[in-house]
């Protein structure tokens, strides 16, 4: 990690950077920086990157982190991390937040590497290969390395030199979609069209890559809601991504964003829960001619079970959107709350009575604090603990 973000002794021996964020499924990977920030860093739904100048790290110094990471595992291996890093930490076995985080890793198995930051093969070529390479030669446990990477990076790149990664260790490119409907990227300022994520998602399939595409929920407001969703579908109808990974619009006054939808010349209207339900119902329904696994796998999610494979779990999937649309609306705004407060994933947990109680004691709480009639804008405040 970096003495500026953890603000470690530099005197520590083994010490190696590490970006902000990652996907929810790498939770148990070893994290390796290939780069500072984001090359684009001009979407208005995201300010991760805002105050950081984006930079290539050299080879070298990737290198040296791998070399450092290395070090750290064969000293933390034979003294083992069972209970994870925080049982480590006790033992006394883990010191530092570079060792925390090589813990962790060797806690959830070993087996999983990210390359960080936001756009890692904006990298030439030549220097992804070398740095996947010697990662290998250190890691040879490793059997899934993963990224993310932008559409326009991607199409630059050629099938070839895609392909190439894969047999130096790459197996999954992780690109944010977001939507594919031309005037809301425009709109959110992505910096691709759809026809662009149709051609890099295309390369990342012919190389045999596994690719992940994200779509944001309820992004586009009521007003671009339906132009949203089929556009979306349409665009993962022609790529025929692995994973199709849902990331619901949460907004907070400083995310550029923001201004859309509530600034003085604001163009979209926000849409409540039940209103993102259907449009993510809308979305699945055109998903067509495709075997993606559809994924809602983060806690901004209010239907955190809407998961399984097309085409064969397409009507589970549907069920699962219309299990929350159906609910009366006291147990609609009872699961609201109850998911927001991290305790159920579906609405079938609200069948379980000790769910059930605590629901009913958190929806209390909020209705003495925000008074009956402002559900909705509760459920948005407590969203704004995950941006």
């Amino acid at each position: 990690m970096s003495d500026e973000a953890t603000g470690q002794d530099p005197a520590v021996e083994d010490r190696f950077e590490t970006g902000p964020i990652r996907p929810p499924s790498e939770a148990g990977s070893y994290l390796l920086r290939l780069t500072r920030g984001c090359p684009w860093n001009r979407c208005r739904f995201c300010r991760t990157y805002k105050r950081r100048k984006f930079s290539l790290r050299t080879v070298e110094e990737i290198e040296a982190d791998i070399d450092a990471m290395a070090r750290i595992r064969d000293r933390l291996a034979p003294a083992g991390v069972a209970g994870g890093p925080r049982a480590a930490v006790r033992r006394g076995v883990v010191t530092n937040d570079y060792e925390w985080m090589v813990a962790n890793a060797l806690a959830s198995g070993g087996r999983t590497a990210f390359l960080q930051d936001a756009d890692s093969l904006v990298m030439k070529p030549d220097q992804v290969r070398r740095v996947l390479a010697h990662f290998r030669e250190r890691f040879p446990e490793v059997e899934r390395i993963t990224t993310y990477a932008r559409s326009r990076t991607v199409a630059r790149l050629s099938v070839d030199d895609l392909r190439s990664y894969g047999e130096h260790g790459l197996n999954r490119i992780h690109i944010g979609m977001e939507t594919g409907h031309d005037p809301l990227l425009e709109l959110i300022k992505k910096g691709a069209t759809a026809e662009l994520h149709v051609k890099a998602g295309r390369k990342v399939k012919e190389a045999g890559l596994e690719l992940s595409e994200y779509v944001i929920p309820g992004l586009g407001g009521r007003e671009m809601s339906e132009g949203h969703a089929l556009d979306s579908a349409r665009v993962l109808n022609a790529i025929d991504p692995d994973f199709i990974r849902l990331r619901t619009l949460t907004l907070g006054p400083k995310i550029p964003l923001w201004e859309a939808f509530h600034g003085p010349e604001a163009v979209l209207t926000r849409q409540d829960d039940a209103e993102i339900a259907a449009e993510i119902r809308r979305f699945i329904e055109a998903l067509e001619g495709i075997h993606s696994r559809v994924v809602s796998d983060h806690i901004m999610n209010l239907l955190g079970d809407v998961e399984g494979c097309l085409p064969d779990g397409k009507a589970d999937l549907l069920a699962r959107c219309d299990a929350f649309l159906d609910l009366p609306e006291g147990d609609r705004r009872l699961y609201q709350v109850a998911r927001r407060a991290g305790l159920v994933n579906g609405p079938a947990d609200l069948s379980d009575p000790g769910v059930r109680a605590r629901a009913e004691a958190v929806l209390a709480e909020v209705v003495r604090t925000y008074g009956p009639g402002r559900i909705e804008e509760a459920c948005r405040d407590m969203m704004l603990r995950f941006v």
